[in-house]
C-alpha cells in the first residue's frame, strides 16, 4: 500500500477510536502522576494551586476555541461523530478563515491543561509530540474526504488557511450567527469533564500525601458543572429546548 493511502487509513482508524485517546492520557497521567508524588514531589500546597490555576486557564482556552467553533457553524459540520466522516459543506468562515482544524486545535489545549495538572513536564511533552502524530493522521484523511467530496471549494480554502496554527491574515466573519443552544447541545460536557479531572487528580494527591479531604471550590465547581452537565443531557434527550433549525 503506497504511504499515502496507509496514512488515510490510519487515520480513518484513529479518528473511529479518538475518544479513547483521552483515556490512554488519562491512565498514564494517574501513574506518572503517583509516582512522582510518592517521591516528595508536587508536596508544596500553594504550587500545586497554582498549578490547578494554569490547568483551568489553559483548558478554558481549549474549550473557548471549541464554543467559538461549533457556535457559528451549520448542522452537520464539526460534530462528534466517530463512525465515519460526514460534512454538508466546507466551513470556511469565522474561526475556520484562521485555522483548518479549530476543534482539534481546541482539544489539545484542553487536554494541555490537565496534563499541566500532572507537573511532569517530560510528560507533557511525550504527550505534545503524540497528540500532533495521532491528530495529524485524522487531519490528513478528514482533508483526503473533504478534497474528494467538494473539489476545488476545499482546495481554494485550504490554500490559504493554516491546518493547526492560526492567522488572521484572510479572517473572514460568519454568516451563522453564534447559536448558544447548539453550543449548550454539542458541548455540554466541556466544562464537567474539565472541573472532573480538576476533581480527580485533586483527590489522588490528597489521598496519597494523605491529606485530609475538605469541600472546597474544587469539590464544589465539578458538582455544580455536572449538575449543569445533566441537567443539559435531560434537555436535549427529553425536551425540544435545545433544538434550533439549520443549526
Amino acid at each position: 500500500m503506497a504511504l499515502q493511502e496507509s496514512i488515510e487509513k490510519q487515520g480513518n482508524f484513529l479518528f473511529r477510536y479518538r475518544s479513547f485517546l483521552p483515556l490512554i492520557i488519562v491512565l498514564a497521567g494517574i501513574v506518572i502522576f503517583i509516582f512522582d508524588l510518592q517521591n516528595g514531589l508536587l508536596a508544596d500546597t500553594d504550587e500545586y494551586l497554582t498549578l490547578q490555576k494554569i490547568s483551568l486557564a489553559v483548558s478554558f482556552f481549549g474549550l473557548a476555541i471549541r464554543i467559538i467553533a461549533v457556535g457559528h457553524t451549520p448542522a452537520n459540520t464539526s460534530g462528534r461523530n466517530t463512525k465515519e466522516q460526514l460534512a454538508d459543506e466546507v466551513n470556511t468562515l469565522g474561526i475556520y478563515s484562521t485555522v483548518r482544524h479549530p476543534l482539534y486545535l481546541g482539544n489539545f489545549f484542553m487536554w494541555l491543561g490537565t496534563v499541566i495538572l500532572i507537573g511532569n513536564w517530560w510528560f507533557l511533552a511525550v504527550f505534545t509530540l503524540a497528540y500532533w502524530i495521532y491528530y495529524e493522521r485524522i487531519m490528513y484523511a478528514e482533508e483526503q474526504f473533504l478534497r474528494r467530496k467538494f473539489g476545488e471549494v476545499y482546495l481554494r480554502w485550504a490554500n490559504q488557511t493554516p491546518a493547526f496554527i492560526p492567522s488572521l491574515r484572510n479572517k473572514v466573519k460568519s454568516r451563522y450567527p453564534f447559536s448558544l443552544k447548539k453550543v449548550l447541545k454539542k458541548e455540554k460536557n466541556g466544562v464537567f469533564a474539565i472541573f472532573l479531572l480538576l476533581f480527580l487528580f485533586h483527590v489522588l494527591r490528597l489521598s496519597v500525601l494523605q491529606l485530609p479531604f475538605q469541600y472546597d471550590w474544587v469539590f464544589w465547581s465539578t458538582a455544580v458543572s455536572g449538575i449543569f452537565y445533566f441537567l443539559l443531557k435531560f434537555l436535549k434527550s427529553y425536551t425540544r429546548l435545545l433544538d434550533e433549525k439549520g443549526r
